[in-house]
């Protein structure tokens, strides 16, 4: 499995932004997938997950009511929906894939990463 982030960029606080994640390869294997960040000199940290046909999500509280997750499964596509963005909102978001194997075995994929800056 491949994963390929886009849509990063740089906006004012207060901005909208819209990543997407392309999955390719066994995309047939891929279970949940979720949205993670890391700021410069911070450990990485999770955002948002959305389960395999869209039925369940979870987000951090950091993010909660301002972030949308969403994934498109015809398009092999997960997207985050970032409205009302702060500064403190600045990283490197990563996309990230549970790849299910046989016996329930299970493994993650990340993408490279997009960079978010926001601007005060």
């Amino acid at each position: 499995v491949q994963l390929v982030e886009s849509g990063g960029g740089l906006v004012q606080a207060g901005g909208s932004l819209r990543l997407s994640c392309a999955a390719s390869g066994s995309t047939f294997s891929i279970s949940t997938m979720g949205w993670y960040r890391q700021a410069p000199g911070k450990q990485r940290e999770f955002i948002t997950t959305i389960t395999s046909r869209g039925e369940s999500t979870h987000y951090a509280d950091s993010v909660k009511g301002r972030f949308t997750i969403s994934r498109d499964n015809a398009k092999n596509t997960m997207y985050l929906q970032m409205n009302s963005l702060k500064p403190e909102d600045t990283a490197v978001y990563y996309c990230n894939a549970m790849v299910v194997y046989g016996l329930g075995s299970t493994e993650a994929y990340w993408g490279q990463g997009t960079q978010v800056t926001v601007s005060s």
